[in-house]
């Protein structure tokens, strides 16, 4: 168990620098003489037309709801083996990181609703989420040795947290329903974990039913992301070899599809904003200060308080410094990914606000990258005094 949570680190932090490379191209290419070029790409309608069926959308629109349902999916499967053979499996350890996820969601929602819940209430969800792969990769590099504890503590933290959003994500970004293809997806599924309860099942035929719960999602006024997710919970945890389950056979199959390709194409077509007209008003306030603020001082606020009052009502010694704490919390406000899938969601069909929501969480994101070095590499280690 061990080596595979090791690989999954590996792959997520490498997964974190090509996601990082991508941002700043996105950036570079939205600030040059090639913007419009840009911009009118990712606004251009693609038409997907199977005969029986048909959906259409802007390149952007196919990014966000078909290629980011494969990283949804990859979540689901994640969910699944955390919650079956995983941290959060385990009711002694998942105390912790649980509370401290609902503590990295509850404070950013409250400094977001401080600063620009009259301006625009539309965005408090906005800084809930961490962005897995960039915050094992930065920690990986801010502190190669660190104890792997701690590793698997910001890893679980960060599944809860996605989790959360993911609710947020079904709850307030779920159109009106049609009942018919809800119900035949959720049908779909359920047959399908009956059988893999009882036989095994070829591999092929779970990301087969997922595809088609996808397009009924489409038809049913279900966000794709959430139907991914369904269908990910769908596999079971039987072992197909002497070594392997279906479900970490498919984690090992996909997981570095959505690292090494979806996530790198999302964040170049979702992190792309102009600074052309950026004010010194919206750095200094509105949603994209509020935002920034909400992930850089929110998120590490939220966790460390939690934690640390959920090893104390469980009267428990804290198993972290409150520097490594700290650290961890500021990582969590590495948003990004997440937070530009909900800040599309939440400021859809509103252009100006959607990028400065952008600009929040992409300030928000490099604010508490520093604030991270500093607890992680600068902040001076307790030492023990002999006298």
């Amino acid at each position: 168990m061990g080596s595979v949570v090791l690989k999954f680190l590996k792959t997520e932090a490498g997964g974190g620098m090509l996601l990082a490379l991508a941002a700043a191209l996105s950036i570079a290419i939205a600030n040059s003489p090639w913007s419009g070029a840009y911009f009118e790409v990712l606004k251009s309608p693609l038409t997907l037309d199977l005969g029986i069926w048909q959906a259409s959308g802007t390149i952007k629109d196919w990014v966000k709801d078909g290629l980011m349902a494969v990283f949804f999916y990859v979540i689901g499967l994640e969910l699944k083996r955390e919650l079956t053979v995983g941290e959060l499996s385990n009711p002694r350890t998942v105390l912790l990181p649980v509370a401290a996820a609902i503590g990295g969601a509850l404070a950013p929602i409250l400094i977001y609703s401080l600063f620009a819940g009259s301006i625009d209430p539309r965005g408090w969800p906005v800084p809930v989420a961490t962005d897995i792969a960039f915050a094992l990769a930065a920690l990986a590099i801010l502190a190669p040795n660190v104890d792997p504890r701690l590793r698997l503590f910001l890893l679980t933290l960060a599944v809860v947290d996605d989790l959360m959003a993911i609710i947020l994500i079904a709850v307030l970004f779920t159109s009106e329903l049609a009942l018919a293809p809800l119900f035949s997806a959720l049908a779909v599924l359920a047959a399908l974990s009956w059988l893999g309860r009882k036989r095994p099942l070829p591999l092929w035929l779970y990301p087969a039913a997922a595809l088609l719960t996808w397009a009924l999602a489409k038809e049913a006024g279900v966000h794709t992301s959430v139907m991914a997710v369904a269908a990910a919970m769908a596999v079971p945890p039987r072992r197909v070899s002497a070594e392997a389950t279906a479900l970490g056979r498919l984690e090992h199959f996909i997981h570095p599809i959505s690292a090494f390709v979806v996530l790198p194409i999302f964040a170049f077509s979702a992190a792309g904003v102009s600074f052309e007209d950026v004010s010194a008003t919206q750095l200094a306030g509105g949603v994209a200060a509020a935002i920034a603020l909400a992930l850089a001082l929110g998120k590490p606020i939220g966790i460390t308080i939690f934690a640390l009052a959920a090893a104390r009502m469980a009267r428990v010694p804290a198993p972290f410094s409150l520097r490594e704490i700290i650290g961890i919390g500021c990582l969590c406000g590495i948003g990004f990914t997440m937070s530009l899938f909900i800040g599309a969601l939440a400021f859809s069909g509103d252009a100006a606000s959607e990028a400065e929501a952008r600009l929040g969480v992409l300030m928000g994101s490099i604010l508490s990258l520093m604030l991270a070095a500093v607890a992680l590499r600068l902040w001076p280690r307790a030492t023990h005094s002999n006298s």
